[in-house]
């Protein structure tokens, strides 16, 4: 599957450039225009690699890569027009991975995605867990079905993170409650059962037509094996 990059420039004619050039070297390329545009789909998608513009409408490329850095870890290449080295640690200590000054070279620009995606991949398996169509990324605590993003509480998560991370193992009610809730399990199963319903009903409206955990009877809970 091709990577995912989303290129957040205001100047329509760069863009396009850039969308072209990374379709024609076989990535996903996806636009944003202003700052408010690139945060809002950065929420909502995951993305292997970002191409920043500093000077933004709405938002400016800093405060954008500074809220960015609160909940995820995707690389960022800035492209600016500001080459002062100043400028260029400041980025960097914000949490930006390269730094390219236009006017750049497209060959050199697409050799630096592909070393950063590659730099990247060697920790993103570590922190991405996935189960049918379901992700859960343990580093940013996002959790998406089909690039649909599931709200789930802090519990909810920790329960599927423990499903996920034991695919097949089934887990008994005392040992998700002691697991999750940290205290003895005194027999009343409520709480879990609840957690468990609760996590089936937002994974089903994400996808109605797919199973995701299943209930071994007499004994607990385990992802689905049908």
């Amino acid at each position: 599957m091709s990577k995912r990059i989303l290129v957040i420039e205001d100047n329509t004619d760069i863009n396009t450039m850039l969308i072209n050039a990374l379709s024609n070297a076989d990535y996903q390329a996806h636009a944003a225009y202003t700052g408010i545009d690139g945060l809002n789909k950065l929420q909502h998608t995951q993305y292997d690699l970002i191409l920043l513009d500093i000077m933004l409408p709405d938002k400016n490329g800093d405060e954008l890569l500074k809220e960015l850095r609160t909940f995820s870890t995707c690389p960022v290449i800035i492209i600016s027009a500001k080459d002062a080295v100043s400028i260029k640690i400041d980025l960097l200590k914000l949490g930006a991975d390269d730094y390219v000054t236009k006017p750049f070279d497209l060959d050199e620009l697409i050799a630096r995605v592909e070393t950063n995606i590659r730099r990247s991949q060697n920790t993103y398996d570590v922190r991405l867990l996935k189960y049918k169509d379901l992700t859960l990324n343990t580093e940013t605590k996002r959790t998406a079905i089909n690039e649909i993003e599931i709200d789930l509480t802090a519990k909810e998560y920790s329960i599927l993170e423990l499903l996920l991370t034991h695919n097949g193992k089934v887990f008994t009610k005392a040992n998700l409650y002691e697991s999750i809730w940290g205290e003895d399990y005194l027999g009343d199963d409520n709480a879990v059962k609840a957690h468990i319903s609760n996590i089936r009903s937002k994974l089903k409206s994400a996808n109605p037509h797919e199973e995701y955990i299943e209930t071994v009877w007499g004994l607990g809970y385990r992802l689905y094996k049908g």
